[in-house]
Protein backbone atom coordinates (compact mmCIF):
# COMPACT_ATOMS: atom_id res chain seq x y z
CA UNK A 1 0.00 0.00 0.00
CA UNK A 2 1.05 3.60 -0.58
CA UNK A 3 0.54 5.93 2.40
CA UNK A 4 -0.67 9.47 1.67
CA UNK A 5 -1.97 12.38 3.75
CA UNK A 6 -4.80 14.87 3.11
CA UNK A 7 -3.67 18.46 2.67
CA UNK A 8 -5.84 21.57 2.24
CA UNK A 9 -3.17 23.94 0.96
CA UNK A 10 -0.48 26.31 2.15
CA UNK A 11 -2.86 28.94 3.50
CA UNK A 12 -5.75 26.70 4.51
CA UNK A 13 -4.23 23.96 6.66
CA UNK A 14 -2.54 23.87 10.07
CA UNK A 15 -0.44 20.92 8.86
CA UNK A 16 2.48 21.78 6.61
CA UNK A 17 4.04 19.69 3.89
CA UNK A 18 7.18 19.53 6.04
CA UNK A 19 5.09 18.09 8.88
CA UNK A 20 3.69 15.44 6.57
CA UNK A 21 7.10 14.49 5.21
CA UNK A 22 8.29 13.72 8.75
CA UNK A 23 5.60 11.07 9.33
CA UNK A 24 7.20 7.69 8.59
CA UNK A 25 5.87 6.04 5.46
CA UNK A 26 4.07 9.04 3.93
CA UNK A 27 4.88 9.43 0.23
CA UNK A 28 2.19 11.76 -1.09
CA UNK A 29 -0.08 14.72 -0.41
CA UNK A 30 -3.76 14.24 -1.19
CA UNK A 31 -4.59 17.66 -2.57
CA UNK A 32 -7.08 19.74 -4.52
CA UNK A 33 -7.52 23.18 -6.01
CA UNK A 34 -9.88 24.24 -3.25
CA UNK A 35 -10.52 27.63 -4.79
CA UNK A 36 -12.24 26.01 -7.79
CA UNK A 37 -16.02 25.78 -7.79
CA UNK A 38 -17.90 22.63 -8.91
CA UNK A 39 -18.17 22.62 -12.68
CA UNK A 40 -15.09 24.74 -13.36
CA UNK A 41 -12.17 23.43 -15.41
CA UNK A 42 -8.95 22.96 -13.46
CA UNK A 43 -6.47 24.67 -15.76
CA UNK A 44 -3.19 22.88 -16.45
CA UNK A 45 -1.15 25.90 -15.35
CA UNK A 46 -2.88 25.90 -11.95
CA UNK A 47 -2.32 22.17 -11.52
CA UNK A 48 1.35 22.37 -12.47
CA UNK A 49 1.93 25.20 -10.00
CA UNK A 50 0.53 23.07 -7.15
CA UNK A 51 2.47 20.03 -8.40
CA UNK A 52 5.75 21.97 -8.33
CA UNK A 53 5.13 23.15 -4.77
CA UNK A 54 4.18 19.73 -3.39
CA UNK A 55 6.95 17.87 -5.17
CA UNK A 56 9.51 20.38 -3.88
CA UNK A 57 8.85 18.86 -0.44
CA UNK A 58 9.52 15.32 -1.68
CA UNK A 59 5.87 14.26 -1.90
CA UNK A 60 3.88 13.02 -4.89
CA UNK A 61 0.57 14.38 -6.21
CA UNK A 62 -0.86 11.03 -7.35
CA UNK A 63 -4.24 11.44 -5.60
CA UNK A 64 -6.67 14.36 -5.85
CA UNK A 65 -9.53 14.74 -3.37
CA UNK A 66 -11.88 16.07 -4.58
CA UNK A 67 -12.90 17.22 -8.03
CA UNK A 68 -16.42 18.10 -6.94
CA UNK A 69 -19.45 17.25 -9.07
CA UNK A 70 -21.78 20.08 -10.06
CA UNK A 71 -25.28 19.66 -8.62
CA UNK A 72 -26.81 19.90 -12.11
CA UNK A 73 -25.09 16.58 -12.93
CA UNK A 74 -26.51 14.94 -9.80
CA UNK A 75 -29.95 16.36 -10.54
CA UNK A 76 -29.82 15.25 -14.18
CA UNK A 77 -30.61 18.70 -15.54
CA UNK A 78 -30.21 19.59 -19.22
CA UNK A 79 -27.26 21.81 -18.30
CA UNK A 80 -25.26 18.83 -17.01
CA UNK A 81 -23.52 18.11 -20.32
CA UNK A 82 -21.49 21.33 -20.29
CA UNK A 83 -20.29 20.56 -16.77
CA UNK A 84 -19.43 17.00 -17.76
CA UNK A 85 -17.35 18.36 -20.66
CA UNK A 86 -15.52 20.58 -18.18
CA UNK A 87 -14.93 17.55 -15.96
CA UNK A 88 -13.44 15.63 -18.87
CA UNK A 89 -10.99 18.44 -19.56
CA UNK A 90 -10.03 18.53 -15.88
CA UNK A 91 -9.31 14.79 -16.03
CA UNK A 92 -7.08 15.30 -19.06
CA UNK A 93 -5.22 18.17 -17.39
CA UNK A 94 -4.70 16.21 -14.17
CA UNK A 95 -3.44 13.21 -16.14
CA UNK A 96 -0.92 15.37 -17.96
CA UNK A 97 0.45 16.45 -14.57
CA UNK A 98 0.75 12.83 -13.41
CA UNK A 99 -2.36 12.33 -11.27
CA UNK A 100 -3.43 8.67 -10.98
CA UNK A 101 -6.62 8.73 -8.86
CA UNK A 102 -9.51 11.18 -8.51
CA UNK A 103 -11.62 10.87 -5.37
CA UNK A 104 -15.13 12.34 -5.64
CA UNK A 105 -18.58 11.91 -4.13
CA UNK A 106 -22.15 11.95 -5.39
CA UNK A 107 -23.89 13.10 -2.20
CA UNK A 108 -26.68 15.62 -2.81
CA UNK A 109 -26.13 19.09 -1.34
CA UNK A 110 -23.68 18.13 1.44
CA UNK A 111 -20.43 16.32 1.98
CA UNK A 112 -20.10 14.72 5.42
CA UNK A 113 -22.47 15.88 8.14
CA UNK A 114 -21.81 16.16 11.88
CA UNK A 115 -23.71 17.91 14.65
CA UNK A 116 -20.68 18.66 16.82
CA UNK A 117 -17.19 19.38 15.54
CA UNK A 118 -15.45 19.18 18.93
CA UNK A 119 -17.33 16.79 21.21
CA UNK A 120 -15.27 16.15 24.34
CA UNK A 121 -14.30 12.53 24.97
CA UNK A 122 -13.47 10.75 28.21
CA UNK A 123 -9.75 11.44 27.92
CA UNK A 124 -10.18 15.17 27.26
CA UNK A 125 -9.58 15.03 23.52
CA UNK A 126 -12.34 16.22 21.19
CA UNK A 127 -13.76 14.65 18.04
CA UNK A 128 -16.42 14.92 15.36
CA UNK A 129 -19.79 13.68 16.63
CA UNK A 130 -23.12 12.83 15.01
CA UNK A 131 -26.22 13.09 17.22
CA UNK A 132 -29.16 11.55 15.41
CA UNK A 133 -31.91 13.23 17.42
CA UNK A 134 -30.51 16.64 16.59
CA UNK A 135 -30.84 15.83 12.89
CA UNK A 136 -34.09 13.88 13.08
CA UNK A 137 -35.95 16.56 15.03
CA UNK A 138 -35.06 19.58 12.98
CA UNK A 139 -35.91 20.70 9.46
CA UNK A 140 -33.26 22.12 7.13
CA UNK A 141 -35.01 25.49 7.37
CA UNK A 142 -34.82 25.43 11.19
CA UNK A 143 -31.17 24.46 11.05
CA UNK A 144 -30.45 27.28 8.62
CA UNK A 145 -32.06 29.66 11.12
CA UNK A 146 -29.88 28.28 13.93
CA UNK A 147 -26.75 28.72 11.84
CA UNK A 148 -27.76 32.30 11.08
CA UNK A 149 -28.42 33.10 14.75
CA UNK A 150 -25.41 31.26 16.16
CA UNK A 151 -22.35 31.00 13.91
CA UNK A 152 -20.77 28.51 16.34
CA UNK A 153 -23.51 25.99 15.53
CA UNK A 154 -22.02 24.91 12.24
CA UNK A 155 -21.54 21.80 10.18
CA UNK A 156 -19.42 21.23 7.09
CA UNK A 157 -21.35 22.34 4.03
CA UNK A 158 -23.51 24.74 6.07
CA UNK A 159 -21.25 27.78 5.84
CA UNK A 160 -23.20 31.06 6.09
CA UNK A 161 -22.40 32.07 2.51
CA UNK A 162 -24.03 28.85 1.22
CA UNK A 163 -27.29 29.00 3.20
CA UNK A 164 -29.55 30.45 0.52
CA UNK A 165 -28.11 28.08 -2.07
CA UNK A 166 -28.59 25.06 0.20
CA UNK A 167 -32.25 25.84 0.77
CA UNK A 168 -32.81 26.08 -2.99
CA UNK A 169 -30.92 22.85 -3.66
CA UNK A 170 -32.89 20.90 -1.09
CA UNK A 171 -36.09 21.99 -2.84
CA UNK A 172 -34.67 20.88 -6.20
CA UNK A 173 -34.13 17.37 -4.84
CA UNK A 174 -37.73 16.96 -3.71
CA UNK A 175 -39.07 14.01 -5.71
CA UNK A 176 -35.62 12.79 -6.80
CA UNK A 177 -35.45 9.10 -5.89
CA UNK A 178 -32.44 6.89 -5.25
CA UNK A 179 -32.97 5.32 -8.67
CA UNK A 180 -33.04 8.76 -10.28
CA UNK A 181 -29.79 9.69 -8.57
CA UNK A 182 -28.18 6.36 -9.53
CA UNK A 183 -29.26 6.87 -13.16
CA UNK A 184 -27.67 10.32 -13.11
CA UNK A 185 -24.45 8.86 -11.71
CA UNK A 186 -24.52 6.21 -14.45
CA UNK A 187 -24.93 8.90 -17.12
CA UNK A 188 -21.96 10.80 -15.70
CA UNK A 189 -19.75 7.71 -15.55
CA UNK A 190 -20.64 6.59 -19.08
CA UNK A 191 -19.43 9.97 -20.34
CA UNK A 192 -16.18 10.26 -18.38
CA UNK A 193 -14.87 6.68 -18.04
CA UNK A 194 -13.70 6.53 -21.69
CA UNK A 195 -11.62 9.65 -20.98
CA UNK A 196 -10.27 8.02 -17.81
CA UNK A 197 -9.26 4.96 -19.82
CA UNK A 198 -7.61 7.17 -22.45
CA UNK A 199 -5.67 9.01 -19.71
CA UNK A 200 -5.17 6.09 -17.31
CA UNK A 201 -6.82 7.93 -14.40
CA UNK A 202 -9.00 5.99 -11.97
CA UNK A 203 -12.19 7.42 -10.48
CA UNK A 204 -12.82 6.52 -6.83
CA UNK A 205 -16.21 7.41 -5.38
CA UNK A 206 -16.44 8.16 -1.66
CA UNK A 207 -19.33 6.61 0.33
CA UNK A 208 -22.13 8.64 1.84
CA UNK A 209 -21.33 10.05 5.28
CA UNK A 210 -23.38 9.20 7.25
CA UNK A 211 -24.46 6.14 5.24
CA UNK A 212 -28.19 6.85 5.33
CA UNK A 213 -30.61 9.47 4.11
CA UNK A 214 -30.45 12.86 5.84
CA UNK A 215 -33.26 15.43 5.46
CA UNK A 216 -34.98 12.98 3.07
CA UNK A 217 -32.26 13.42 0.46
CA UNK A 218 -31.44 10.31 -1.59
CA UNK A 219 -28.21 8.44 -0.85
CA UNK A 220 -26.83 5.70 -3.14
CA UNK A 221 -23.34 4.82 -1.81
CA UNK A 222 -24.17 3.64 1.70
CA UNK A 223 -24.32 -0.16 1.76
CA UNK A 224 -22.70 -3.31 0.37
CA UNK A 225 -25.56 -3.58 -2.12
CA UNK A 226 -25.01 0.04 -3.19
CA UNK A 227 -21.36 -0.71 -3.96
CA UNK A 228 -22.35 -3.77 -5.99
CA UNK A 229 -24.67 -1.61 -8.08
CA UNK A 230 -22.07 1.12 -8.42
CA UNK A 231 -19.36 -1.06 -9.93
CA UNK A 232 -21.79 -2.42 -12.53
CA UNK A 233 -22.98 1.01 -13.72
CA UNK A 234 -19.91 1.03 -15.94
CA UNK A 235 -17.99 -2.25 -15.86
CA UNK A 236 -14.47 -0.85 -15.95
CA UNK A 237 -11.54 -0.79 -13.57
CA UNK A 238 -11.56 2.98 -13.99
CA UNK A 239 -14.94 3.09 -12.22
CA UNK A 240 -13.78 2.42 -8.68
CA UNK A 241 -14.12 3.11 -4.98
CA UNK A 242 -12.71 5.16 -2.18
CA UNK A 243 -13.45 2.66 0.57
CA UNK A 244 -13.91 4.70 3.75
CA UNK A 245 -14.07 2.56 6.88
CA UNK A 246 -15.43 5.42 8.95
CA UNK A 247 -18.24 6.49 6.63
CA UNK A 248 -19.38 2.94 5.94
CA UNK A 249 -18.56 1.82 9.48
CA UNK A 250 -21.15 4.15 11.00
CA UNK A 251 -23.77 1.66 9.77
CA UNK A 252 -23.72 -1.54 11.88
CA UNK A 253 -24.67 -3.77 8.92
CA UNK A 254 -21.60 -2.84 6.87
CA UNK A 255 -18.81 -5.44 7.07
CA UNK A 256 -15.73 -3.57 5.83
CA UNK A 257 -13.29 -6.52 5.54
CA UNK A 258 -15.84 -8.44 3.45
CA UNK A 259 -16.15 -5.42 1.16
CA UNK A 260 -12.36 -5.28 0.78
CA UNK A 261 -12.19 -8.92 -0.30
CA UNK A 262 -15.12 -8.57 -2.73
CA UNK A 263 -14.23 -5.24 -4.34
CA UNK A 264 -10.45 -5.59 -4.17
CA UNK A 265 -9.95 -4.86 -7.88
CA UNK A 266 -12.00 -1.65 -7.68
CA UNK A 267 -10.56 -0.08 -4.52
CA UNK A 268 -8.27 2.66 -5.78
CA UNK A 269 -8.17 4.70 -2.58
CA UNK A 270 -8.71 3.73 1.06
CA UNK A 271 -9.69 5.96 3.96
CA UNK A 272 -9.10 4.34 7.34
CA UNK A 273 -10.64 5.63 10.57
CA UNK A 274 -12.65 4.29 13.47
CA UNK A 275 -16.03 5.27 14.88
CA UNK A 276 -17.84 4.30 18.04
CA UNK A 277 -21.48 3.56 17.31
CA UNK A 278 -24.31 3.92 19.82
CA UNK A 279 -27.59 2.01 19.75
CA UNK A 280 -29.62 5.20 19.22
CA UNK A 281 -27.81 5.93 15.94
CA UNK A 282 -25.26 8.40 17.31
CA UNK A 283 -21.58 7.93 16.54
CA UNK A 284 -18.31 9.60 17.45
CA UNK A 285 -14.93 9.37 15.77
CA UNK A 286 -12.25 7.73 17.89
CA UNK A 287 -8.59 6.85 17.65
CA UNK A 288 -7.68 4.31 14.97
CA UNK A 289 -7.12 1.59 17.57
CA UNK A 290 -9.65 -1.22 17.10
CA UNK A 291 -10.70 -1.48 20.75
CA UNK A 292 -11.48 2.24 20.93
CA UNK A 293 -14.34 2.04 18.45
CA UNK A 294 -16.83 -0.24 16.73
CA UNK A 295 -14.78 -0.83 13.57
CA UNK A 296 -12.07 -3.52 13.59
CA UNK A 297 -9.21 -1.57 12.03
CA UNK A 298 -6.80 -4.47 12.57
CA UNK A 299 -9.04 -6.77 10.51
CA UNK A 300 -9.31 -4.09 7.83
CA UNK A 301 -5.54 -3.70 7.47
CA UNK A 302 -5.18 -7.49 7.44
CA UNK A 303 -7.73 -7.69 4.62
CA UNK A 304 -5.78 -5.13 2.59
CA UNK A 305 -2.61 -7.14 3.22
CA UNK A 306 -4.34 -10.39 2.25
CA UNK A 307 -5.37 -9.00 -1.14
CA UNK A 308 -1.91 -7.57 -1.79
CA UNK A 309 -3.28 -4.03 -1.88
CA UNK A 310 -0.94 -1.70 -3.76
CA UNK A 311 -3.24 1.32 -3.94
CA UNK A 312 -3.32 4.54 -1.96
CA UNK A 313 -4.38 4.71 1.67
CA UNK A 314 -4.63 7.52 4.18
CA UNK A 315 -5.72 8.09 7.76
CA UNK A 316 -9.05 9.82 7.66
CA UNK A 317 -10.47 12.11 10.34
CA UNK A 318 -8.64 12.21 13.65
CA UNK A 319 -9.34 13.50 17.13
CA UNK A 320 -8.03 16.87 18.28
CA UNK A 321 -5.20 16.26 20.75
CA UNK A 322 -2.93 18.20 23.09
CA UNK A 323 -4.53 21.57 22.47
CA UNK A 324 -3.96 21.48 18.73
CA UNK A 325 -5.79 24.18 16.80
CA UNK A 326 -6.70 22.74 13.42
CA UNK A 327 -9.37 22.15 10.83
CA UNK A 328 -12.03 19.93 12.50
CA UNK A 329 -11.02 16.30 12.02
CA UNK A 330 -7.78 17.17 10.21
CA UNK A 331 -5.13 17.76 12.83
CA UNK A 332 -1.61 16.38 12.65
CA UNK A 333 -1.20 14.37 15.83
CA UNK A 334 -4.01 11.82 15.82
CA UNK A 335 -3.73 11.14 12.11
CA UNK A 336 0.02 10.58 12.49
CA UNK A 337 -0.72 8.17 15.35
CA UNK A 338 -3.22 6.45 13.05
CA UNK A 339 -0.57 5.98 10.38
CA UNK A 340 1.76 4.33 12.86
CA UNK A 341 -1.04 2.02 14.02
CA UNK A 342 -1.79 1.03 10.41
CA UNK A 343 1.85 0.55 9.48
CA UNK A 344 2.51 -1.44 12.64
CA UNK A 345 -0.38 -3.76 11.82
CA UNK A 346 0.85 -4.08 8.23
CA UNK A 347 4.38 -4.90 9.42
CA UNK A 348 3.01 -7.61 11.70
CA UNK A 349 1.05 -9.09 8.76
CA UNK A 350 4.26 -9.07 6.72
CA UNK A 351 6.16 -10.96 9.42
CA UNK A 352 3.38 -13.49 9.89
CA UNK A 353 3.38 -14.13 6.12
CA UNK A 354 7.08 -15.11 6.11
Amino acid sequence: MQMVFRWYGENNDSVSLNDMKQIPGVDGAVWALHQKQPGEVWELSEILEEKKHIESHGLNIDVVESVNIHEDIKLGLASRDKYIENYKQTIRNLAEAGVKVICYNFMPVFDWIRTDLDKEMEDGSTALFYESDKINNITPEELIQKVTENPEFTMPGWEPERLSQIQHLIEQYRGVTEEDLRDNLGYFLEKIIPVCKECDVRMAIHPDDPPWSVFDLPRIVSTHEDLQKLVTLVDSKYNGLTLCSGALGAHPDNDIPTMIYEFQNRIHFAHVRNVRRYENGDFIETSHRSQDGSVDITAIIKAYHDIGYKGYIRPDHGRHLWGEECRPGYGLYDRALGIMYMLGTWDLCEKEAL
